[in-house]
C-alpha cells in the first residue's frame, strides 16, 4: 500500500461494487431499450420497403387516384413491366403522399391488388418509421446512456432521413 493513499475499507468497497453493479444494469437496460426501438423502426419500415426495395420480378406500373375514402385511395393501374396486366382497381393507402386526380409510379404487393409507391420518394417513404425511431432512440441513448455524440449523430440521421422524405413528396 502506498503511504500516501488512505486505506479501503470493505465497507466502501462494498458501496464501490454496488455502484458498479447498478450503473452496468442501467447500461444493460438502456441498451436493450434502445435496441428495441431501432429494431421496430425497421420491422415497421420493411412491410413497405421490401416491396420498392426489392421491386425485380414484381409486377410494376402507374395508378391514377380516383377515389379515396376512410384509410385508402383507389384507381386504375397501368402496367409499365413485362408480364404485368392492367387493372380496373388497385387500392393504395391514404397519406399525405397520396392526392386525388395523382398519377404515381406503383408496385404491386403480390397476391393481391394493393400497391406501394416505388422510385426514389416511395423509398424514402417506406422508411419513415425508422426515421422516427431514430429519433427515439437518440433520447434514449443521450439520457440512458449518456452517450452523446452517438446520440446527436442516430438524431442527425433520423432528421435527415425524415426532411428528405418531406421534401422528395
Amino acid at each position: 500500500m502506498i503511504p500516501a493513499m488512505p486505506a479501503v475499507t470493505s465497507d466502501q468497497s462494498s458501496r464501490q461494487n454496488a455502484y458498479a453493479a447498478l450503473r452496468f444494469g442501467q447500461l444493460a437496460t438502456m441498451g436493450t431499450v434502445a435496441a428495441l426501438i431501432l429494431i421496430a423502426g425497421i420491422w415497421g419500415s420493411w412491410g413497405t420497403a421490401q416491396h420498392v426495395m426489392l421491386g425485380k420480378g414484381r409486377e410494376q406500373g402507374t395508378m391514377t387516384v380516383t377515389a379515396c375514402s376512410g384509410e385508402t385511395c383507389t384507381g386504375p393501374y397501368t402496367p409499365a413491366s413485362t408480364g404485368s396486366q392492367a387493372r380496373a382497381r388497385v387500392t393504395i393507402e391514404e397519406s399525405v403522399a397520396v392526392k386525388k386526380g395523382q398519377v404515381y409510379a406503383v408496385t404491386v404487393k403480390p397476391g393481391s391488388d394493393d400497391v406501394v409507391r416505388s422510385g426514389p420518394a416511395g423509398l424514402l417513404y417506406s422508411w419513415i418509421p425508422l426515421g422516427g425511431a431514430l429519433l427515439l432512440a437518440s433520447v434514449v441513448v443521450a439520457g440512458g446512456l449518456r452517450l452523446t455524440r452517438l446520440a446527436w449523430v442516430l438524431a442527425g440521421a433520423g432528421f435527415v432521413q425524415l426532411t428528405v422524405t418531406f421534401l422528395a413528396l
